[in-house]
């Protein structure tokens, strides 16, 4: 995941490490904390690896004024993603497996960069995730019925709780389920309105047209 999410961002713009840590949080939206201490061997790796490449452009260059104390120049580093990384985080965008819409943490990374990612891939992404939201749901609700008479109202309201929380996500997914599919007809439409059979023809000057859609000829003039 954390390859994948440095991938998407350095695939819009090179960023040093501090601006980096600063975007994955956004994007992790608190799922996880990543901590210089695991983001730079992260970094080392990738760049091994060929995904990324470094510039430092300017080593009297001042970092943000928020940003934590540094040693050396690390905090000037600029990572760029490298043609070997772009193909890599393309492999990774098309993945379609229950890695991608699972519990661990992967389907909101997978959503933070669906503009990377193919119509029929995000389709089957979120239908991905509202099944595995589904199966959380029956199992809840067969937990309640269960436990009903058993639990105390605390216990019962933390419940109910969790179950209301499943149904807003399935409701929620059901909504971007529908707009994607709802995207994918509109080009059809359009190119439907714009068929030959569709577009008026202008009549000529002088002329209209009768019932029957055949143009008359236009009015003769009174005699005098």
């Amino acid at each position: 995941m954390l390859e994948f999410a440095i991938l998407g961002l350095l695939h819009q713009s090179p960023m040093h490490g501090y601006e980096l840590r600063k975007q994955l949080s956004q994007v992790l939206g608190g799922l996880r904390s990543i901590s210089y201490g695991s983001l730079y061997p992260a970094l080392k790796r990738m760049r091994a690896a060929g995904l990324i490449s470094t510039d430092e452009p300017d080593p009297h260059a001042l970092l943000p004024a928020d940003a934590p104390p540094l040693t050396g120049r690390r905090g000037k580093v600029v990572y760029t993603i490298t043609a070997e990384g772009k193909e890599r985080f393309h492999e990774l965008v098309g993945q379609t497996g229950p890695e991608a819409y699972g519990d661990d943490g992967h389907f909101g990374v997978r959503l933070a960069f669906f503009r990377h990612t193919a119509a029929d891939v995000r389709l089957h992404i979120l239908e991905g995730r509202r099944r595995t939201v589904e199966q959380q749901r029956e199992g809840l609700r067969s937990s309640l019925a269960r436990t009903r008479e058993r639990v105390d109202r605390y216990t019962l309201e933390l419940q109910r709780h969790g179950l209301e929380s499943v149904d807003r996500e399935v409701r929620w997914l059901s909504e971007l389920i529908d707009s994607e599919r709802r995207e994918a007809s509109e080009p059809g439409q359009r190119r439907e309105a714009s068929e030959p059979g569709q577009r008026r023809e202008a009549s000529e000057p002088g002329q209209r047209r009768d019932a029957g859609g055949d143009p008359s000829p236009p009015a003769s003039e009174p005699t005098t």
